[in-house]
This record gives C-alpha cells, sequence and structure tokens, in this order.
C-alpha cells in the first residue's frame, strides 16, 4: 500500500515559527514554534521525510490562521479541524479524541483522562506516553493535560515544560500556588 503525499507549510506566529503537514485526509503533523525556520522545517521533516512544500488548502489555511490567533492569545477551538491519524494506535486515538474536547482555558489530568475513557487511573501513565507522542500538538491540546496534583508534568516540545506553562498562561490557566488571602500575624 503506497503511503499518502505529505505537504507542510511552516509559517510565523508571535510565539514563533511553526509548521504544518497534511495529505488529502486531514492534518498529520503539527509542529510547535522554534524561533527559527530552518529549525521548525528539520524537526516536522524528522517525522515526514519526503513531504513536499506546498499551498495549504482552504481548510489547512483556516487552520494556520486558528495557530496564529491562538498564539496572539485569542480563544480558538481546534476541535473541529480535521486530522488524520491514521497508523496511530486505537488506544491513542480514543486518548487523542478526549483530548480535542478540552476546551480553551480548562486542563484535565493524565489520570482523570484515563477514567473518562473508562479505562481507570492506572491507565494515567498510557494516557501520558499518548500525550509525548501526539503528533499534531496544540490541535490535539496535550498542553492542557497535567500530571497528578494538577502539576505541569512533561512536555516533549521544543522548551519542554516551560514551553507547555506558557501556552497555559497565554490561555489563563495558572499553576502557581493560590496567594495567602491574609497574612498571618506574629504575636
Amino acid at each position: 500500500m503506497q503511503q499518502a503525499m505529505h505537504y507542510y507549510l511552516i509559517f510565523e506566529t508571535s510565539g514563533g515559527f511553526c509548521g504544518i503537514a497534511w495529505n488529502d485526509v486531514g492534518i498529520t503533523r503539527f509542529q510547535l514554534p522554534t524561533s527559527s525556520a530552518e529549525a521548525t522545517e528539520r524537526l516536522l521533516l524528522r517525522r515526514i521525510p519526503g513531504a513536499e512544500p506546498a499551498k495549504p488548502t482552504a481548510a489547512v489555511a483556516e487552520a494556520v490562521a486558528a495557530v496564529k490567533r491562538y498564539f496572539s492569545g485569542e480563544p480558538t477551538d481546534f476541535s473541529t479541524v480535521k486530522v488524520d491519524l491514521a497508523g496511530q494506535d486505537a488506544f491513542f486515538r480514543q486518548v487523542y479524541d478526549a483530548a480535542r474536547q478540552i476546551g480553551w482555558g480548562h486542563t484535565t489530568t493524565y489520570g482523570a483522562l484515563a477514567k473518562q475513557l473508562g479505562v481507570g487511573p492506572e491507565a494515567a501513565r498510557d494516557v501520558g506516553q499518548a500525550m509525548a507522542k501526539n503528533p499534531i500538538a496544540l490541535i490535539i491540546p496535550c498542553h492542557r493535560v497535567l500530571a497528578a496534583g494538577n502539576k505541569i508534568g512533561g512536555f516533549s516540545a521544543p522548551g519542554g515544560s516551560t514551553s507547555k506553562q506558557r501556552m497555559l498562561e497565554l490561555e489563563g490557566v495558572s499553576l502557581a500556588p493560590p496567594k495567602p488571602v491574609q497574612q498571618s500575624l506574629d504575636f
């Protein structure tokens, strides 16, 4: 069976240079921002060798515009963007579908997502593995899935957990401990 042809586009956002790849089914890869178009292209092509640069389809152009709005701090919903997850494990596809329902400014944990899928919190590690291997970061918002206790957890994108935290802050999510309401008095 011949693999579908992949196309890609590197574009600039206020967060840096992003990359998006697609085939005739939907978006297959997304590269979170780096500081240069060359670095983004290199990271994207490492995962889809043989992809050709191309003018985006209307649907891909719409996704690119949404990504630009996202990195400008505008609430953005990617849940209707058409993606192609062919070749992904069935469980991972379930995890990605569930993650796509987590809206702007909301978070969940690996364990809660596992429980939502009916596999119980012991599968939290498997959910974490799915998030780490997410081929379409941001569009499948793995940055909104946290470790137990709402801790930041890992993030395999450039910049690691610092990038994850910045993206959450862009959405108004603060993971810092709440400031005390009242200062204690020393008597």
